[in-house]
């Protein structure tokens, strides 16, 4: 796979997680220019190399039509050669040479051995009816790379608005997901998970690393080449969690760390709806 560029999606909230994601990106030599897509038009300035990728027609389709902010990362299937990662990444390794042997579709997360959040009933069905490994196969929607465009603007619009599919890609509240799994697979790219054998790439989630991280990394073929907080508070409670503060000037770290303190009551509300909102539309096991 040879990369054009990295793709991530932010707004003013993300900016400190971006400073560190692309500080790291630099670090590793990677000198490739980042497309920022904007969760909402509360922006920030960007460093030298990166932009925002704002796609009037898209955008304007998404914020018409799909339910969650985060849908707006479907703009990517529309390109090729690019690398998206979510502003909670840090780079340890250069993803054109971690990814330069490789076609296709590639993630590198663990969701093969935990499917939660990526599927909705609907497209349970549509999954199993594909494959009954369908399993190995479904990703995390915040780190995956692509060396082809899997759709035009107009054959995106009409996958995802298509009867069949319209409630995991446009209705779905919960995040992203499940629609960007279902509009992968109904691509029909070949697919690959780094953690999987042959690769056997070590965890790529912070949260696996409760310990000292190096102890996994003896074997520097097996070296992730990013890490992802995913849902994990960088908060300093890990080891792991320097990895992302060596690249934050200590102002940007403090602000980091007050982000990641308690939620407020209503944030907590809002999370709590949002679990029982998961529960009754079925999210039943594999």
């Amino acid at each position: 796979m040879k990369l054009d560029f990295i793709v991530t999606l932010a707004n003013r909230n993300a900016e400190v997680t971006f400073r560190a994601m692309e500080r790291s990106l630099r670090e590793t030599g990677c000198e490739l220019p980042i497309k920022v897509i904007p969760y909402n038009d509360d922006t920030f300035d960007l460093p030298e190399g990166s932009e925002w990728w704002e796609d009037k027609e898209f955008i304007q389709w998404s914020d018409t039509n799909c339910k969650h902010p985060m849908m707006r990362k479907y703009q990517c299937l529309t390109s090729a050669n690019y690398q998206f990662v979510d502003t909670d990444v840090i780079f340890l390794r250069n993803p054109e040479a971690a990814l330069g042997e490789h076609e296709g579709f590639i993630a590198s997360c663990g969701h093969w051995h935990d499917q939660e959040h990526t599927f909705t009933p609907q497209s349970r069905a549509i999954l199993k009816a594909m494959s009954t490994t369908w399993q190995k196969t479904v990703f995390n929607a915040g780190q995956f790379a692509c060396d082809r465009a899997l759709y035009s603007m107009n054959t995106l619009r009409a996958t995802a608005e298509a009867p069949a599919n319209r409630e995991t890609c446009i209705e779905s509240r919960l995040s992203d997901q499940p629609g960007l799994n279902l509009l992968v697979h109904l691509a029909k790219v070949p697919m690959t998970n780094l953690t999987l054998p042959p690769h056997n790439m070590e965890s790529t989630w912070a949260g696996d690393y409760s310990t000292d991280y190096s102890d996994y990394w003896n074997n520097e073929s097996r070296q992730p080449y990013l890490i992802h907080w995913a849902g994990k508070k960088m908060n300093g409670d890990n080891p792991i969690d320097e990895l992302a503060f060596q690249y934050l000037t200590e102002t940007e770290k403090n602000e980091l760390l007050s982000s990641q303190s308690a939620p407020k009551p209503q944030t907590v509300l809002k999370q709590r709806i949002k679990l029982a909102i998961h529960a009754l539309l079925g999210h039943e096991s594999p």
